[in-house]
């Protein structure tokens, strides 16, 4: 990957690994749809003003069928995936879970394109990388249905995530990030809306609370969708899907120092291999040789 997608690789990574644990925060206190519609509504009202001013949202307008898909597969059905599973998991297990996307994604690409195919090399560093994440979280579910439940929903919320990563590429590569992304968080507000006024908070948030929203609305949604789909773009679906490696070490990181949680031999042992595995699964494949030239080839074109 070059160097702009590099540092967008690294800015993802960091703004999908917060979320866990603001999610877990603000569904202490508020329903579950109404966190999500906050969440979505926040970022739409950020970008869609700026994208309208730009002209942004012009290219979108052939494809509003395409468009919705896209809002609901990407932000609206693994979004409340992962905030009614986490009512059940852990927010680690959920950053554990959704490390799956990757996976799904070679399933899927490798299928309808081949510049996304699965070469030894790429399966070696999904597989180092899947096996970090195991390491980093170790197992937690002990067969309890509600966990299973949660589990569940988290892994389904993994699975789409993946198609709207290849929809993005398949149908929106040519639409500038500011463009998609309020194009997408907009058409997304109107879906969920519905679902949180069906369910609203019975009382103010605590300003914890309220703090959560706005982050995991302006932070991890506005800006983090734009560095995604521009990280789409430079390096495909397959490559920026990999920012689901490095979550869990952002968790635990996060759960050190807000927390004050141990920082193990395993834990360190499981970043080293996450990023080991990003960095193969999402190195190019050599280029092979140049075909031999035929004796016709060698010899001067004649003149007639």
């Amino acid at each position: 990957m070059s160097r702009r997608s590099w540092v967008l690789f690294a800015a993802v990574s960091v703004l999908w690994g917060i979320p866990y644990l603001l999610i877990k925060v603000a569904i202490a206190e508020l329903p579950s749809a109404w966190v999500v519609f906050a969440r979505v509504a926040l970022a739409a009202a950020l970008l869609l003003p700026l994208a309208w001013h730009r002209r942004l949202l012009h290219p979108l307008a052939g494809r509003l069928g395409w468009l919705l898909g896209l809002a609901l597969v990407q932000v609206s059905l693994p979004f409340l995936l992962i905030t009614v599973g986490e009512q059940y998991v852990s927010s680690g297990l959920a950053g554990l879970l959704i490390a799956t996307q990757p996976t799904f994604i070679g399933l899927l690409a490798a299928r309808t394109d081949p510049a996304e195919r699965l070469t030894p090399v790429r399966a070696a560093g999904l597989g180092i990388g899947l096996a970090g994440v195991v390491l980093l979280l170790g197992p937690t579910l002990d067969g309890d249905a509600r966990q299973l439940l949660g589990a569940a929903l988290v892994l389904s919320a993994a699975f789409s995530y993946a198609v709207g990563s290849v929809l993005v590429k398949r149908r929106f590569s040519d639409v500038p990030p500011l463009g998609l992304t309020a194009g997408t968080l907009g058409v997304s507000t109107l879906l969920l809306a519905p679902l949180a006024l069906a369910d609203p908070p019975g009382v103010p948030p605590s300003p914890v609370a309220a703090g959560s929203l706005v982050v995991l609305g302006v932070a991890c949604t506005a800006v983090a969708f734009l560095a995604y789909f521009s990280l789409i773009g430079t390096s495909g679906p397959g490559r920026a899907s990999l920012v689901t490696y490095v979550n869990p070490v952002v968790a635990a990181a996060l759960g050190a120092a807000v927390l004050a949680e141990p920082v193990t031999q395993a834990m360190l042992a499981g970043s080293a291999l996450v990023l080991a595995g990003s960095w193969l699964a999402a190195r190019r494949p050599a280029p092979g040789p140049l075909p031999a030239r035929t004796p016709q080839e060698h010899a001067p074109a004649r003149r007639g």
